[in-house]
């Protein structure tokens, strides 16, 4: 299937029969929706089992595109579905973020009346995200999925009860619980499991890098008792159409298998011919889109719902295109008696005739090519009758831009308009001419390629000598003996290196030292005594004549102290210390006073202090 609506431009009509969405990438379905629209080719569904809602069709631009919506929440009988899905921390890059991205696909895939619930193992215990919820709430549930905060399950016991509660609560005529899952939490009690297939309830289980044999058993053992699917994906990108697919095992109550026989609700060029309808099988529950789409047949109202009749077949225009929903099929499962019938051939080809797009014989011709950073779109007009246009154009282009541009007449019946590109690959381009009652349509296209390096697949070995001829090197082979990369003799050489972090630690080596000889003095003397150097011993000649003339000093004050003994004191008096000399009478050698006593010759001088002492110590011993 092509990726580009460019590529489908050769055909005429796409058809989609019982294909389910998830067999196709976005690029692919946006293709066909760009090929519909812009180009003007046909498109027809044809219902089954793998179309429509079921399909995973629902909120796609295959929908966008289709005269039919697979919201089915009008129908006032409608069998719904409930849906929980339960999260575990996943041990992969980005786990959680692809748990919350594949759970939002797949609620995006549920019909507006159908209930989702999401559990989740929290901070605070196993807990709903939010309990069974109408997903037409989808945009207020989105948020509450972004800012979950999914932790690592411990057993897979508790969050299933919590699940199976919420299920049981829900008057969903189909229930179902997929687990995602590494096989960590402990396996769920036989009791529950019972429960779960008491109430008929299947569980899905989804493996995502598992640790082990056990861990896979235990999960595949749940699937299988409970009737659900075991999955076992080797690579992240496939969750997503695996999600899809689950909640598309709700979408099978939108499957209406019984008998009928359509009935014409308005006259086309399909019936051409045709007067009575064989009876079909089953179809699937869609809705035509009010007044713009043609509802040509339907399905018979129910008892319960007079009022709503199922569409069968419906077209419409949506852009340039045409397209078409036949909800039935054309199969021996719903469309036995129609294969049997004679008009079938008929009705097949001039539905495709009516859908396809014609090739008419326009005037208009338009010519494209690239100048630069510009688009240059020509139109030019050959009608028999010169006449003035209103001429635009729109280019369609990579990163599903589209940009819609008015041409200028710049010469006789041409117009010509210049657009500013903005990306590599495929442009096509519709231009339509309007003058009265004439319209024509013109078609074109180009290719903005990249760059012719990208074409390159091998060495440019022209490139290469150059380098090395300017570099003084040579271009190696690849043979290590030939080349001999690691040859001696290499010429020496020589670079230079900046010193200045050398000399800052050298300068914070330096300060320290600065600051110490500057603020510290030391006595180089006191340390050399320390140390023992420039100690000077006295010799023993000298020390013998220090001794003998001590000797000879004392001998001679002690004769002399023989010589002149003191005379014994006197009643009051103190003599002097031995240390101390008497003490030089105040106003010695001066007139004495008139009053004073005289001193007799027997009577030594005695001291004022002395006299002071006496006196203190005559009045102690009179008190």
């Amino acid at each position: 299937m092509p990726r580009d609506a460019t590529s489908l431009m050769p055909y005429d009509c796409i058809i989609f029969v019982n294909v389910p969405h998830d067999e196709f990438d976005v690029q692919q379905l946006q293709a066909v929706r760009d090929a519909v629209y812009n180009l003007g080719a046909g498109f027809v569904m044809v219902g089954g089992a793998n179309s429509f809602g079921p399909g995973g069709y629902h909120r796609t631009v295959i929908e966008e595109i289709l005269p039919v919506t697979m919201d089915v929440s009008q129908k006032k009988v409608l069998p719904k579905g409930a849906l929980a899905i339960i999260l575990h921390s996943c041990e992969f890059p980005e786990g959680n973020t692809w748990g919350k991205r594949i759970t939002k696909q797949a609620i995006k895939v549920l019909g507006a009346q159908d209930e989702v619930g999401v559990l989740a193992y929290t901070e605070t215990g196993e807990k709903w995200l939010f309990e069974p919820t109408p997903a037409a709430n989808y945009e207020q549930l989105v948020p509450i999925i972004n800012g979950a905060t999914i932790g690592d399950m411990p057993s897979f016991q508790n969050t299933m009860q919590i699940g199976l509660k919420g299920l049981l609560k829900s008057d969903a005529a189909t229930r179902h619980m997929i687990i995602l899952s590494d096989g960590d939490p402990q396996p769920p009690t036989p009791t529950l499991i019972k429960e779960f297939i008491d109430n008929k309830i299947s569980v899905s289980m989804v493996a995502i890098f598992p640790h082990g044999g056990l861990e896979i058993s235990k999960m595949q053992s749940v699937a299988e008792v409970t009737g659900g699917r075991y999955y076992f994906p080797e690579d992240p990108n496939q969750l997503p159409a695996i999600f899809i697919k689950e909640s598309k095992t709700l979408k099978r109550s939108m499957l209406q298998n019984k008998v009928f026989t359509p009935e014409v609700a308005f006259p086309s060029p399909i019936l051409k011919g045709i007067d009575g309808l064989p009876e079909l099988k089953g179809y699937v529950i869609t809705t035509a889109k009010g007044d713009l789409a043609m509802t040509i047949l339907t399905a018979p109202p129910d008892a319960e719902d007079a009022d709503s009749q199922d569409p069968i077949l419906s077209v419409w225009q949506h852009g340039l295109g045409k397209t078409a929903a036949f909800t039935s099929d054309f199969s021996t499962n719903w469309g036995e008696h129609w294969q049997k019938w004679d008009h079938f051939q008929p009705f097949v080809k001039q539905l495709l005739t009516d859908v396809s797009r014609v090739k008419k014989d326009g005037h208009l011709r338009m010519s494209t090519h690239t100048s630069g950073g510009d688009a240059v779109i020509v139109v030019e007009d050959f009608h028999p009758e010169e006449g003035f246009l209103q001429v635009t154009a729109k280019l369609a282009g990579p990163n599903e831009k589209s940009e819609i541009v008015t041409l200028k007449q710049v010469a006789p019946r041409r117009y010509q308009a210049t657009v500013p590109l903005w990306g590599h690959g495929r442009y096509h381009a519709i231009g339509q001419g309007t003058a009265g009652e004439r319209k024509d349509v013109a078609f074109g296209g180009f290719i903005v390629p990249y760059s012719p390096e990208y074409l390159r697949f091998r060495s440019n070995r022209q490139t290469l000598q150059e380098v090395a001829d300017r570099t003084n090197g040579r271009v190696l082979s690849g043979d290590p003996e030939k080349d001999d990369i690691y040859r001696h003799g290499r010429a020496a050489k020589r670079s230079t290196k900046p010193i200045f972090d050398w000399f800052l630690i050298a300068l914070a080596i330096l300060v320290p030292l600065d600051v110490a000889m500057r603020r510290i003095q030391l006595d180089l003397g006191a340390i050399k005594a320390a140390l023992g150097f420039g100690r000077r011993t006295a010799s023993t000649a000298t020390m013998g004549a220090l001794l003998q003339a001590k000797e000879s000093a004392t001998a001679a004050l002690k004769s002399r102290r023989e010589a002149r003994p003191l005379p014994p004191p006197t009643a009051g008096t103190v003599l002097p210390r031995p240390s101390q000399k008497p003490a030089t009478p105040p106003n010695a050698g001066s007139p004495k006073p008139p009053d004073a006593p005289a001193e007799t010759s027997d009577r030594p001088a005695v001291s004022t202090t002395e006299r002071l002492l006496a006196m203190k110590r005559k009045r102690d011993e009179e008190k």
